[in-house]
């Protein structure tokens, strides 16, 4: 049976990202050695982080200035690393899910941080909006995708001060105004590659202006100087962060990624606010992720959810099963989901509503 894979991350790869890494990890670049043991030194997977550092450059459009990083520790550990080289005295934050509240308190054990807003009031159901920037912020950091609650800030908001970002969940699905941000960092498991790496861009001119001591391997100056080779990277992750990178180039591009990703979004939305027995739970269109798309039943029916849950699972759906924080159901939409399995579980949400 085909599979349909939803799941929030570690999540679905392209055919053409799993077929390729597979095929190195029993022999690398022709040099009878599995990507799994070949030296991070040598030329052929020097060649793999070059050709990776300029994709990247290339398909996010990522002008001269910046640095791209391939670094350890998930999104999780630039939690630390960002304020460690950016935050002097202040910043400001926005706390829009679990992801961006983590941050906060990260932050804080380097300089006082504002909270701006945050939507936590409604179980972070939606975007805060007409909020202000502290005065004396050094910067703006916020999570653009909200893979738990389903909520997305799709636009680079307009704000007095240098930006950083969380992008783990929705990299690659919208171009980005890089005029506006310091740092951009994206955990590589949703929309780039298996879990291990991290993606990291910052803008070198940033640097080096905090007055505390950083450690070595906290300092982004360091991994810098070193090609993201200052210690073994990992060097799987980077290798299926290439095939996906070059997958998307071969699509057409951001532009494309982007087309697929709306359409995507669109039918499912269109489906449950169609439907008589789910509805979502961002009620605002214009906070709704389109990469994490949380629905429930609608009261009179709640006790189906997990009778629903088995029978997607009957047709190969997996992974829908909403966080435990929300309930209900999550469908994650990343780039390398086609249509095709939308519309599959398009068809399990119409045929489980026809049978009850």
């Amino acid at each position: 049976m085909k599979k349909h894979n939803f799941y929030a991350g570690p999540s679905i790869l392209s055919e053409y990202t799993i077929k390729n890494t597979a095929e190195a990890i029993l022999n690398f670049a022709d040099t009878g050695l599995s990507v799994l043991e070949v030296s991070h030194r040598s030329k052929e997977f020097q060649a793999v982080i070059d050709e990776a550092t300029a994709l990247v450059k290339e398909i996010l459009e990522i002008p001269e200035g910046f640095s791209v990083l391939w670094l350890g520790g998930g999104a999780s550990m630039q939690f630390c690393m960002i304020p460690f080289n950016f935050l002097n005295k202040k910043a400001s934050y926005i706390d829009t899910g679990t992801w961006a509240s983590n941050a906060i308190k990260e932050a804080r054990l380097f300089g006082e941080v504002d909270v701006v807003a945050s939507s936590k009031d409604a179980n972070y159901t939606y975007i805060p909006k007409d909020w202000k920037i502290a005065e004396g912020s050094e910067y703006f950091h916020y999570t653009s995708n909200n893979t738990i609650y389903g909520t997305e800030i799709r636009k680079d908001p307009d704000v007095s001060v240098p930006m950083i970002c969380d992008m783990s969940s929705d990299i690659f699905s919208r171009p980005i105004d890089w005029s506006k941000y310091i740092a951009v960092y994206a955990g590589a498991q949703k929309n780039l590659a298996p879990a291990g790496v991290t993606l990291v861009i910052v803008r070198d001119d940033a640097l080096g202006h905090v007055e505390r001591a950083i450690p070595t391997m906290l300092d982004y100056r360091t991994h810098i100087k070193k090609g993201s080779m200052f210690n073994t990277p990992p060097v799987l992750p980077i290798y299926s962060a290439l095939q996906t990178l070059r997958y998307y180039k071969q699509l057409g591009g951001l532009k494309e990624l982007e087309r697929r990703d709306l359409e995507k979004a669109a039918a499912l939305y269109n489906a449950i606010d169609e439907s008589k027995m789910f509805e979502g739970t961002v009620t605002d269109p214009n906070d709704r992720s389109i990469m994490n798309v949380c629905f429930v039943m609608k009261p009179e029916y709640k006790e189906l959810e997990k009778d629903f849950v088995e029978f997607c699972a009957n047709r190969g759906i997996v992974g829908i099963k909403g966080h435990r924080s929300v309930g209900g159901f999550r469908a994650s939409l990343y780039n390398a989901l086609p249509m095709e399995s939308v519309k599959v579980l398009i068809e399990a949400m119409k045929d489980f509503e026809y049978k009850h």
